[in-house]
């Protein structure tokens, strides 16, 4: 799994965490649609730093909190 890959799971995670679209996000994050668009479609591999803090901001999150795995997604991905 690559680093952009594990960033666009995370964030479907979190939407589906807060029974929210990726629109939705995009508005709350301050963040324009065609920038979450470039990551899932992978145009674009990795999602900057300053995108994933803007996203953990709308979601009232940490960075950290935005890294952390559950346990059962890392045992399932071994």
């Amino acid at each position: 799994m690559t680093i952009g890959m594990a960033v666009r799971q995370r964030i479907l995670e979190l939407c589906q965490e807060n029974r929210i679209t990726v629109n939705k996000l995009a508005t709350i994050s301050g963040i324009t649609q065609s920038t979450l668009n470039n990551i899932f479609s992978g145009r674009n591999n990795s999602a900057t730093v300053a995108t994933i803090k803007k996203i953990c901001d709308g979601l009232n999150i940490t960075i950290q909190d935005f890294l952390m795995l559950s346990a059962s997604v890392i045992w399932s991905r071994r």
